[in-house]
């Protein structure tokens, strides 16, 4: 099983659902950065379940602890440890499927790669060890703010209803304002009303994140085999219940003519700069100064709270019985995670831009 992302930073993720907690080991920080702990705590805040009655009610405090890697608050370069403990797991929620799969879950195919499974909440395949992520992307994030990379992210669409303006038209200060986060008013109240009908039928709704990352230099990305936007894509289709990514134009792009989609290269006064950004700040895998935009489907969370069929580890026809809690719609807590992914790609792009540096 991989548990480690990256390249100079790095991060190894570990823990279970339902375990005694979760957490990530992170490699490649660089020594002497202030580790800003309400900064972090407010991350994982953003992400813990609980926040409204359009999320799972599981209630955990996601704090979090430094195991090493940190002295008088700064890094020591050595590897950071955090640990979040697991604090109100109802494991015998999870009892009835102890034999069953579920459908459109990883319990069928954990159990024929593993030949085991731990069913509690899901285990390893559970969105819980995002936390740890998260965690690890608040890191990279003050890394980053550092050298004026600003990461951010909201929710632009749920289900059929979505947000019909362009990120450069929003506020996303306005972002954490409703339990949506998405930085219109008005359509985070249609979204907030359209996840919450949703939950009332007992059932789930997918939707799409959009990611913005702004004050990005130059020069991030390899030519081949480890495009930039390659990068961020698996680091989006990493996240559970991700089913699409595009970045840019996207798939929108095939629909213009060439004369259309390219953008224009102009000298501003001194700055070379795109008149249009159909290429979503990379080109050839490089980042070429412009906004890096994306956006990142997820599907509808597949335990609802309805009788479905399936069948069992003999092969029998069962039928699933939803139970336990869960969020309805994962995409107004999947905004924190989608920014930490990436924040953690960018902060190793960065130190690897730096790395070929000295090498030259």
């Amino acid at each position: 099983m991989s548990n480690t992302f990256g390249n100079i930073f790095r991060v190894t993720s570990f823990g279970e659902s339902h375990g005694a907690g979760v957490g990530v080991i992170v490699d490649g920080c660089p020594a002497g950065l202030n580790l800003d702990e309400s900064f972090i705590q407010s991350e994982l805040d953003r992400r813990k379940p609980g926040q409204s009655r359009i999320t799972t009610q599981r209630k955990e405090g996601d704090s979090f602890e430094f195991f090493s890697g940190v002295f008088e608050g700064k890094s020591t370069g050595a590897p950071i440890t955090i640990l979040i403990k697991n604090q109100d797991q109802k494991s015998k929620d999870y009892d009835h499927i102890k034999d069953v799969f579920r459908p459109s879950h990883a319990d069928f195919t954990y159990q024929q790669k593993y030949g085991l499974r731990d069913y509690r909440g899901g285990g390893r395949s559970s969105a819980r060890i995002t936390a740890g992520w998260v965690a690890a992307g608040a890191i990279a994030k003050i890394m980053l703010n550092q050298q004026g990379l600003n990461c951010q992210a909201f929710v632009s669409q749920v289900g059929d209803l979505k947000l019909q303006k362009s990120y450069k038209e929003l506020d996303l200060a306005n972002t954490e304002s409703n339990d949506v986060r998405c930085p219109d008013a008005e359509t985070a109240q249609q979204m907030f009303d359209l996840i919450d009908m949703v939950r009332k039928e007992r059932d789930t709704i997918g939707g799409v994140v959009s990611g913005v990352i702004s004050g990005v230099p130059v020069g991030l990305g390899e030519p081949l085999f480890n495009k930039l936007h390659a990068a961020i894509g698996q680091a989006m289709l990493s996240i559970n219940a991700v089913k699409g990514f595009e970045f840019g134009s996207g798939f929108e792009g095939v629909k213009l003519r060439g004369s259309q989609h390219n953008d224009i290269i102009e000298n501003d006064g001194g700055k070379i700069k795109t008149s249009t950004n159909h290429s979503g700040g990379i080109q050839g895998g490089i980042s070429n100064g412009e906004d890096i935009y994306f956006n990142v489907a997820f599907k509808p969370v597949a335990t609802i709270m309805q009788d479905q069929k399936s069948i069992n580890q003999q092969g029998d026809e069962a039928t699933v019985t939803g139970k336990g809690r869960h969020d309805p719609c994962v995409v107004p807590r999947a905004v924190p995670i989608v920014e930490a992914m990436s924040a953690l790609v960018m902060a190793d792009f960065y130190l690897l831009a730096q790395t070929n540096k000295l090498r030259g």
